[in-house]
């Protein structure tokens, strides 16, 4: 079912902003967002993707092909991890958004565009999304809140036009890997993309890898977990995790979650 009455919304959004750059991760939301706002502004819309030391490589890959595929223009903004994260503070998600978005104001602005937008969706405000504040500060716009739209929703327009992310799982930055208030150093960051990218070639969507120093605790989708604890998998996963750096390799029985690394209160990861 498409929503045509929201669409329009958006479409009277997005026209009466002029230009905008979309701030672009390759997920979902973002993907649709710079989809829409291309089929209507042309050349006065333009993807941004910001590169950081936690961004995975595959990630960056999807988003590249995404834009090549639709001949929609991208630019990558290379940043390096920021000195205030390095201890993973808790909260981090509003210093990241912070510094990015900065950033991203600044080089789109010498750009000449209008606004900068993002991919948040209406059922983001009933989650704990600290990042929001930022943007809320930096008065970043999210048409998908203003018009109204959520999640669902956007995979259904997505999923009408045929775009590939449309039933794509949600994925977020490494950082959300590792505990508060714990050392990050890239090493770390790369070995978990390697073990979350494994795991995802032998055949789980939706999966995360908690790093805990020396351990690996593998979240996957509850109806998942049969199918990796009762086959060949345990002892192929735990020897390409120990080749990665895992001294252990455990298996979360409650599968995977959002926020499983903050039991005070949910953080989308």
């Amino acid at each position: 079912m498409v929503h045509v009455e929201k669409y329009k919304k958006l479409t009277h959004i997005l026209e009466y902003m002029g230009s905008v750059a979309v701030a672009f991760s390759g997920g979902v939301d973002s993907s649709l967002m710079i989809y829409v706002a291309h089929k209507i502004l042309k050349n006065r819309a333009k993807a941004y993707t910001i590169n950081t030391p936690y961004i995975a490589n595959w990630e960056l890959n999807e988003a590249k092909e995404f834009c090549s595929n639709y001949k929609i223009p991208l630019q990558i903004l290379e940043l390096p991890i920021d000195k205030t994260l390095l201890n993973n503070p808790e909260n981090r998600c509003y210093v990241c958004k912070t510094i990015l978005f900065k950033k991203l104001k600044e080089i789109t602005r010498q750009d000449g565009f209008n606004f900068v937008v993002d991919g948040t969706n209406y059922d983001d405000q009933n989650d704990f999304r600290p990042g929001l504040k930022a943007l809320e500060e930096l008065e970043i716009r999210s048409p998908f809140m203003e018009a109204e739209i959520a999640k669902k929703e956007i995979r259904d327009f997505s999923k009408y036009w045929g775009l590939p992310t449309w039933d794509k799982p949600a994925y977020a930055c490494l950082l959300t890997r590792i505990p508060h208030n714990n050392a990050v150093n890239p090493n770390d960051l790369r070995r978990i993309e390697l073990a979350e990218k494994f795991l995802m070639d032998s055949g789980f969507r939706a999966v995360r890898v908690r790093s805990h120093k020396n351990l690996a605790r593998i979240e996957v989708n509850p109806a998942d977990i049969p199918r990796l604890a009762n086959s060949s998998l345990p002892k192929k996963i735990t020897k390409r995790l120990k080749q990665l750096g895992f001294d252990y390799v455990t298996l979360d029985l409650e599968g995977y979650r959002m926020g499983s690394l903050n039991p005070k209160q949910k953080e989308p990861s």
